[in-house]
């Protein structure tokens, strides 16, 4: 697949602060790219370096294959929108708000009229135009952050945090958006998040990027659901349980992590141990279930946090465990604080970190 950007060991700082550290990656054409990492690892520095806003202090930025100058920076520019972090909206208008940057590009009336009225259905604001953005709740003004920058139709579209502070509902549809404009319209996408769920539900492949350099890149399965040292020295991994493992005969291990639970995972390891398992990887019931899982644990419901179509919750099994169900699952078990349930997942769904 055809690279749409290549960073190539990109050197960027401020005085004595280091901010990139010999950057190199390359985005393709056409995907969702992720940049992960903790605040003040350099992911908004490098959004601003692929949109041309900044210029490195060292190192070459490529655009379709070609050089960037500056001669030619203006121009490749144009190619690329940005949508901050923090929103940075005009008072006046919706449709005002929206429509500025097709104004400045010299758009005919008519068609800036039928472009904006597009986007707003893209971001669920239609009927929106004359709404003044500062009376907007802050989800509805990220969205019209995004529409803003969907509306050029940019080749590549760069999100800073694109969902940071915002309630299941808006994050729910920037993340539907941004994957079908991705589907439909071809845009290439590179966010920048520290939202690991986020990441890996809506990209294909991502960069790991810690300090100022990039210490993984690959597949978001490759990265996020075989956790390493890097992500756990800064994501705030859940259900990890340390103890000590024996190997068993049937080629598996179980680890004794206290308080009277043992977990079974289906690698060989002994002596002491830290592991991994996703919410995602646990089935919850309200009986025992058959099946071919090696870890069944008995335990109650002592929170539920409800994220719109989906509902985290946590079980005390001697251990706490955090467990991921759609909205349908938990009606229809009626569940509530204290109801006892079963935890049941396979030994392949520990991972050791």
């Amino acid at each position: 697949m055809k690279t749409i950007i290549e960073l190539e060991n990109i050197i960027k700082t401020y005085g004595n602060i280091t901010a990139l550290d010999r950057v190199s990656l390359k985005v393709r054409k056409g995907e969702i790219f992720t940049i992960a990492g903790p605040n003040g690892s350099g992911k908004t520095t490098m959004l601003r370096i692929m949109a041309f806003i900044d210029t490195p202090t060292s190192g070459e930025v490529y655009f379709d294959g070609i050089k960037v100058s500056n001669e030619n920076r203006g121009q490749v520019r144009a190619k690329c929108t940005m949508v901050f972090q923090k929103t940075a909206l005009f008072n006046t208008s919706v449709y005002k708000n929206i429509a500025y940057g097709l104004k400045l590009r010299g758009f005919p009336k008519k068609e800036i009229e039928e472009r904006v009225k597009d986007v707003l259905g893209l971001v669920k604001l239609d009927g929106y135009e004359k709404r003044l953005v500062k009376k907007l709740s802050g989800g509805e003004q990220q969205r019209v952050s995004l529409a803003r920058a969907l509306v050029l139709d940019a080749e590549l579209l760069l999100l800073d945090e694109p969902t940071a502070n915002l309630d299941p509902k808006n994050m729910s549809i920037i993340e539907e958006t941004v994957s079908r404009v991705n589907r439909e319209r071809k845009n290439t996408v590179v966010m920048a998040t520290h939202n690991l769920f986020q990441a890996e539900n809506i990209t294909k492949r991502a960069a790991l990027l810690l300090g100022g350099r990039i210490v993984e890149v690959g597949t978001a399965q490759e990265i996020f659901r075989t956790p390493s040292k890097h992500l756990a020295s800064f994501a705030r991994l859940e259900n990890v349980f340390s103890g000590v493992s024996r190997s068993l005969k049937e080629g598996t291990s179980l680890i004794d992590v206290g308080d009277g639970v043992e977990i079974e995972t289906a690698l060989r390891k002994s002596g002491k141990t830290s592991v991994f398992v996703r919410p995602e990887d646990i089935i919850l019931s309200k009986k025992p279930i058959s099946s071919s899982a090696r870890n069944v644990f008995k335990g109650r419901i002592v929170e539920i946090s409800d994220l719109g179509s989906v509902v985290r919750l946590k079980v005390d099994a001697g251990k706490q465990f955090v467990v991921q169900i759609t909205k349908r699952s938990f009606n229809e078990m009626q569940l509530n604080v204290r109801s006892e349930v079963f935890l049941t997942f396979k030994a392949s769904s520990v991972h050791v970190i």
